[in-house]
């Protein structure tokens, strides 16, 4: 079993904890492929109830790893399966949420972050966009703050992002604010869970459906395009990019 996500159980509620500190929990493939293969075990076990998608160190995910990218299919996938898994998946965030870290949280059937938590949707920054991950973000948030955001690439706070709809829920103690969620859900029928989630995922499953084909082909397009290699490479210098004024 990879060390990238790390599992514990307490009272039928998985807890997968994204463990790639050294890249801030950035979306490599390896993570990508790790986590898609715990949240599969969850899925074929009647002991789960629910999943706590969590995160060790400072950062909750830092976006894709430019070094060790996903191929855009991959991270579709990923998306969907959170989408799809039969039993609620709860985000719990103490730290930092980064361009595809928020793809991972609209995934996500409830959302809760400590008030230090930080956001951005930082694609425009190294000459790419929020493609793929919008198939979960865009259905579930408030379009205007949305645009301003995703072109701007600027920080918001967890309050900000409870208003667009990322999150359902922000306290200075998450794990307090999570007690009775958990509580709730433990005390649901598994079919009911299920069932009601359906419910709940078809908007978003019905942008999957129409759209994924089109936004992994323009993610994989502007991932290999001379402005995003200059983007990245800049990002990883820690400088501005050429089109900076």
């Amino acid at each position: 079993m990879s060390t990238l996500v790390s599992r514990t159980r307490a009272r039928a509620v998985e807890t997968l904890s994204l463990d790639a500190t050294g890249t801030r929990n950035a979306l490599s493939a390896a993570l990508v492929d790790a986590l898609s293969g715990a949240l599969a075990d969850c899925a074929k076990d009647p002991g789960v109830r629910a999943v706590v998608l969590t995160h060790t160190g400072g950062t909750f995910c830092a976006g894709a790893d430019l070094r060790d990218p996903p191929h855009p299919e991959a991270l579709v996938a990923l998306l969907r399966q959170i989408v799809e898994l039969p039993v609620p998946v709860v985000a719990r965030v103490t730290g930092h949420v980064r361009a595809g870290g928020l793809g991972l949280l609209a995934a996500c059937d409830i959302t809760a972050a400590a008030t230090t938590a930080t956001f951005a949707f930082t694609e425009v920054r190294i000459g790419v966009a929020p493609a793929v991950i919008s198939l979960p973000v865009m259905p579930r948030a408030d379009p205007r703050a949305l645009a301003r955001y995703y072109l701007t690439g600027e920080r918001f706070d967890p309050a900000e992002a409870v208003r667009l709809g990322l999150l359902t829920v922000t306290a200075d103690d998450v794990d307090e604010a999570l007690a009775p969620v958990l509580d709730g859900l433990r005390r649901s029928s598994p079919q009911a869970l299920a069932e009601t989630k359906r419910l709940l995922t078809a908007r978003v499953l019905e942008a999957f459906d129409r759209d994924a084909a089109a936004l992994t082909a323009l993610s994989a397009r502007l991932f290999s395009s001379p402005e995003a290699g200059e983007g990245m490479t800049a990002f990883l210098e820690r400088r501005d990019a050429a089109w900076v004024v």
